[in-house]
């Protein structure tokens, strides 16, 4: 969950490594840090906060050298401060290390090593694992490369990993292990990186590191790379998509408003050559192969975290409802652990924005060795997830910075969509004439979700009257159901504030206790099969007035007569209301937690992509 870039070559490695750093920001930023190579000398700098306090940290000391390694953290061993923040020292301070993940047996290691009368300076499992590679090194007499390749082999754990060594200043040692790594391959110069938004700028052919694979990256422009158990391996060199652009604000205040901006057009771009109107077809190509075993599935399984899995919960409305199929949302997180029945028929879908989340892979990876088929839903090229499964989709999303998710979560929904009309339709689930109606309509939600967006003023007005609520209750039924799990899961995210989503007809089951004219009541009450049954819930709510800001269907009048606050979307199909409902929802969301003073971009104790259990 922590960003992670180094640079080996012949420019100053600083400016690279701190621009990377503010880029990688969105991963964690408990604390920051820098390690700077010479010929002769390994500083190391680092401090607790953000990288904007590291840059302040190095004011007039020797940021010289043209080989590095820098971190962001988001802490997991030891609270975030300045021992324990990255990069580490080894004993001697001749190795300095940054480390992404958990190494689960370091206090065994720790007490070995302490028994050799090693001292540590911080809580943390990555000096640990640097004591660990020095120890190797000078008991053995051997490489810095190898040492770390031993010393992973008796570690049990993930990691992404980089490590410097003043004995060797030519030299880059990187690893990985359910941690993600990408190499940038320059012109005698290399770039390593958690993701690829530090090496777009430098270079678009890069390497993705596989599990268990380490690479040795030399300053004469030459690299290796093996698995750690000393196999060499042939590396792979892709072209990155990415553009600048994308990594940029755009003028936008916030990262997380210009993504929300972003949705007509990642919508759109998820849809494009997906979907054809005119010929009435929707052709995924990533599950081509695998449509008749997703048709004859006796039980789907979706397993994902977080927003992820409120898009999930769509999508068991979806496929249930278009395809026939039976469905079960699970939390990633729980699924491995409870001993779930998985049959060699069930088909899994995993969805993740990062593709790299680990209780998500880790969920996948149980699947697979009961025989099941996989199929992912990522957002990035080359993830883990999109190696680990057998089939999927993009959703072609693009870089979403902002930690809180937004577009990922409507890109998400379109790719479910799309897959389950191609399932339905195949199966003959779906009359023509429905399948048709359905088509057009995706087809126009670009274009609807921007006429949502042209009422951001409307919904800022409204964010100023409940800045300074202590709790929300959001209400849905149906397919907007978890659309209230969603837009209570962005407030409590980014504004702080208490929020709970729940099913409209299970108010009155237990919070509606909660009730009365202090309670902000968000109810999504869009036309649809269950429009009358959510407005005999707003009239519960009303009766104990409750405040109701009520999220309807352009032209809705009856609402209009009970809920205080009204926001209206344009009409759709029942299918598609998520795609609209939410995007309401998404803006409350980011002004009330503005008007509140917080970073809605960094919120406290988040990190984008989390690649820890």
């Amino acid at each position: 969950m922590c960003g992670i870039v180094g640079y080996i070559g012949e420019k100053d490695a600083y400016p690279i490594l701190i621009k990377g750093l503010h880029r990688l920001e969105y991963r964690g930023y408990d604390s920051a840090g820098v390690a700077l190579l010479t010929d002769h000398q390994l500083n190391v700098y680092k401090c607790k906060g953000k990288v904007s306090k590291l840059e302040e940290h190095v004011v007039g000391k020797d940021i010289s050298g043209t080989v590095g390694i820098a971190h962001t953290r988001w802490a997991t061993h030891g609270e975030p401060n300045d021992v324990n923040a990255h990069p580490h020292f080894s004993q001697s301070e001749h190795i300095a290390i940054i480390h992404n993940g958990i190494i689960e047996n370091y206090l065994s290691i720790k007490k070995e090593l302490l028994n050799r009368n090693y001292k540590f300076k911080s809580d943390t499992d990555t000096e640990v694992l640097a004591f660990l590679i020095e120890d190797i090194k000078n008991s053995e007499g051997v490489s810095l490369a190898e040492a770390v390749r031993i010393a992973l082999n008796q570690v049990i754990g993930a990691y992404g990993l980089v490590v410097i060594s003043k004995d060797d200043p030519t030299e880059i040692i990187a690893a990985r292990k359910g941690s993600p790594l990408v190499i940038g391959i320059g012109e005698k110069e290399f770039f390593v990186a958690s993701d690829a938004t530090p090496i777009v700028g430098y270079t678009k052919n890069v390497v993705y590191l596989a599990d268990e694979e380490f690479a040795v990256l030399r300053k004469d422009g030459t690299f290796t790379i093996k698995t750690i158990k000393d196999q060499a391996t042939t590396p792979y060199i892709e072209q990155l998509e990415m553009n600048l652009e994308a990594l940029e604000k755009g003028g936008f205040p916030h990262f997380m408003l210009k993504e929300i901006y972003e949705q007509p057009r990642s919508i759109r771009d998820s849809l494009r050559g997906r979907l054809n109107v005119n010929k009435a077809l929707v052709r995924l190509g990533g599950i081509a192969d695998y449509e008749k075993k997703i048709m004859n599935a006796p039980r789907i399984i979706i397993v994902a975290c977080g927003t992820s899995w409120h898009a999930g919960l769509v999508g068991e409305y979806l496929f249930e409802d278009l395809a026939r199929i039976p469905v079960e949302v699970e939390y990633a997180s729980e699924f491995r652990y409870r001993n779930p029945v998985i049959n060699e028929n069930d088909v899994v879908i995993a969805i993740s924005q990062s593709g790299e989340t680990a209780d998500t892979l880790a969920a996948i990876e149980l699947a697979k060795s009961k025989g099941a088929t996989i199929i992912g839903i990522c957002n990035v090229v080359g993830s883990s997830i999109a190696r680990a499964t057998q089939a999927g989709t993009y959703t072609h999303a693009g870089p979403e910075i902002g930690v809180a998710s937004t577009k990922a979560f409507t890109a998400q929904i379109t790719i479910l969509t799309l897959m389950a009309l191609q399932v339905a339709m195949a199966k003959g689930t779906l009359t023509k004439s429905k399948f048709h109606e359905l088509l057009q309509e995706l087809d126009a939600i670009p274009d609807k979700v921007q006429r949502v967006l042209e009422r951001n003023k409307e919904i800022e007005a409204l964010a100023a009257k409940f800045k300074d609520a202590r709790n929300f209750l959001y209400l849905g039924r149906g397919y907007t159901f978890p659309v209230a799990l969603e837009g209570a899961l962005k407030l409590k995210e980014i504004s702080y504030i208490h929020a709970e989503g729940y099913p409209a007809a299970e108010m009155k089951h237990g919070p509606i206790a909660l009730i009365d004219e202090n309670m902000p009541v968000v109810v999504i009450a869009t036309q649809g099969p269950s429009y009358e049954k959510v407005v005999s819930n707003i009239q519960e709510v009303k009766a104990r007035k409750g405040n109701i800001i009520a999220v309807v269907t352009e032209g809705d009048t009856q609402v209009k007569d009970l809920a205080k606050y009204v926001i209206e979307v344009p009409e759709t199909d029942e299918h598609l209301a998520p795609l609209l409902s939410v995007i309401p929802l998404q803006l409350l969301s980011y002004h009330i937690a503005v008007m509140r003073g917080c970073n809605v971009d960094q919120p406290r104790n988040l990190a984008k992509s989390v690649t820890v259990e």
